[in-house]
């Protein structure tokens, strides 16, 4: 039983990787991000999942900084997840965009960098460029985020590494039950972006009557439920009430009846884009 904040999952390279982390995604560059980042660590984080994209790379990396010396940790302490963005695949250009994100985040290397989006006719050079920096030891770990099936096995016919990560879409709506078969058999540890389903599983009857069960919020029941099917979680928050309640969820488990009804809520619902049909 998962019993810990600190806890991690041994990735298929041997890397050590937390199974909750806090994500960044919308949260302001400057003082939002820097204020979100510090508090999580404070309060026992210590993974960090950040994009391009997101454009708030520097202010984590401030916040890092800044959270290592005030808490007494060390940069191998903090596991820091970045991701080269859609416009900036190829070979050459991720190569750029992984140096560019070094360079803002204020560190020496990454945990863990990935494929953002599995932009069609890139990604395999995309791979290519991550497998050089992985093999430079630049980044600790390289994986993929929003790849479906088909496009890990189209990656696999090329990649000299096989993924350790694919971050994708996954909450009680979306209950990708084969995607998630398909990375375990394959060693690639599954992490969920949304886990709480961008705020609309908050309301569900029947998961609000296993949180009155186990006297825990919907939020920390999901998140558990997301632990215990061996899926890596990054709820994303800036508020410090909720930064603290996210993490508080190693103290219950689930039972069988708890996680037939949840996987019951299962729709095939997504409430971000579909990786077989985005254009960005």
């Amino acid at each position: 039983m998962l019993n810990h904040l600190q806890d991690t999952v041994t990735l298929n390279n041997g890397v050590k990787m937390p199974w909750l982390g806090l994500g960044v995604y919308k949260a302001q560059e400057g003082e939002e991000v820097v204020s979100a980042v510090k508090t999580a660590i404070r309060h026992g984080y210590r993974s960090i999942d950040t994009a391009a994209a997101y454009n708030n790379e520097e202010g984590v990396g401030q916040a890092v900084a800044e959270a290592i010396l005030e808490n007494g940790l060390a940069r191998e302490d903090i596991f820091i997840t970045s991701k080269v963005w859609n416009s900036m695949q190829g070979y050459e250009t991720t190569l750029e965009a992984f140096d560019t994100s070094l360079r803002k985040l204020n560190v020496d290397y990454l945990d863990l960098f990935l494929i953002h989006w599995p932009v069609k006719g890139k990604y395999k050079d995309t791979w290519r460029a991550l497998e050089k920096i992985y093999r430079e030891g630049k980044v600790r770990a390289i994986g993929v985020s929003n790849f479906n099936i088909h496009h890990l096995e189209d990656l696999f016919a090329d990649a000299e590494v096989v993924p350790a990560v694919n971050q994708v879409e996954f909450h009680p709506h979306l209950f990708q039950k084969e995607l998630l078969q398909f990375n375990q058999d394959k060693g690639i540890q599954l992490e969920a972006w949304s886990p709480l389903g961008q705020g609309k599983l908050l309301e569900n009857e029947t998961l609000k009557a296993i949180a009155a069960k186990h006297g825990k919020n919907v939020a920390q029941v999901i998140l558990r439920w997301d632990l215990q099917v061996g899926v890596v979680t990054i709820p994303k928050s800036v508020n410090e009430g909720r930064i603290v309640q996210n993490a508080n969820v190693f103290d219950f488990q689930l039972d069988i009846e708890d996680l037939a009804a949840i996987e019951a809520l299962n729709q095939d619902l997504r409430y971000g884009s579909d990786p077989d049909n985005f254009n960005f």
